[in-house]
């Protein structure tokens, strides 16, 4: 049976704000309302993860939550992985094979432009930009299939599923 890693980019961050850091920069008004949209796609598909890796910054972790809590999945699943901020799909790869093992759908919560790039590497043509020209513009879900080991990406055993975006998904 095909397992299903679900790669999701945070939800829009706010810029306007007192936070000391990128890293600790929050969502924004329009972030929070996209979040509910997302996880209720996730529980209607039946998408729900046995694992979420998050990375630790405020945005991502506050879409981790938001999200899961909308689809009425265990906010205990997450993990929160040091390396996801700011990784490339190298990175995510490794961490995918380190902690993967045991876990059939795996969700990532992270940044671009290293999401970006996974996708792009593997889905390959498959991978549609969406109007605008961003792959995974804020709060962007793509999905795939995944047959063999946890990291490795030999594409012709993955396959891109879907890409959802919020503007997909209509009014909160």
């Amino acid at each position: 049976m095909a397992q299903e890693l679900l790669i999701l980019r945070h939800a829009k961050s706010a810029w306007d704000t007192d936070a000391p850091s990128d890293f600790e920069r929050p969502l924004a008004g329009r972030g929070k309302r996209d979040c509910p949209r997302v996880g209720r796609r996730l529980a209607e598909a039946g998408l729900l993860p046995d694992l979420v890796l998050c990375s630790p910054a405020r945005r991502a972790r506050q879409t981790a939550r938001r999200v899961l809590k909308a689809a009425g999945a265990d906010r205990e699943a997450i993990r929160y992985e040091e390396r996801l901020y700011g990784a490339g799909p190298d990175t995510v790869l490794e961490i995918l094979a380190e902690r993967g093992g045991g876990y059939s759908r795996i969700l990532v919560v992270g940044h671009n432009p290293g999401l970006a790039d996974l996708v792009r590497r593997l889905g390959g043509a498959a991978a549609p930009v969406a109007p605008g020209g961003k792959l995974l513009p804020t709060a962007a879900l793509a999905r795939f299939s995944w047959e063999g080991p946890w990291g490795d990406p030999d594409r012709s055993r993955i396959r891109l599923l879907e890409i959802v975006r919020p503007r997909d998904l209509g009014d909160a």
